[in-house]
């Protein structure tokens, strides 16, 4: 009778683990052009026409003393990777990519911010 009841204790514990686990979502909030911030996680330092940029999760910084200012993505700006949730988009006959409003250009091994 000790065993069932231990055995019916774990099974309800399990099961509530599970619901409170299946409800769990994660909401991204991007933050707008011109906020400032004052740290940004995992940056990659890009250099465009002798100037400084961040780009992290698809968001592209300026820094302003040691804080971060969210900017429009300069085109021409080149970047190595862009993240998973890029969409692809063909137009006019061009494969491009966007995310987050930014549309890119495969070139050889980079993606190169474009105007559509």
């Amino acid at each position: 009778m000790k065993n069932l009841k231990t055995i019916l204790f774990t099974i309800a514990i399990l099961g509530a683990m599970s619901i409170a686990s299946a409800q769990h979502t994660v909401v991204r909030v991007y933050p707008k052009h011109g906020t400032v911030v004052t740290k940004v996680t995992k940056p990659k330092v890009v250099i465009h026409k002798k100037t400084n940029f961040y780009f992290a999760d698809g968001v592209w910084y300026k820094p302003r003393a040691k804080k971060y200012v969210v900017c429009a993505a300069p085109t021409g700006i080149k970047v190595r990777r862009l993240p998973r949730a890029r969409r692809i988009v063909v137009v006019n006959g061009r494969k491009l990519y966007k995310y987050r409003g930014v549309w890119y250009k495969k070139t050889g091994r980079h993606y190169v911010v474009v105007t559509v």
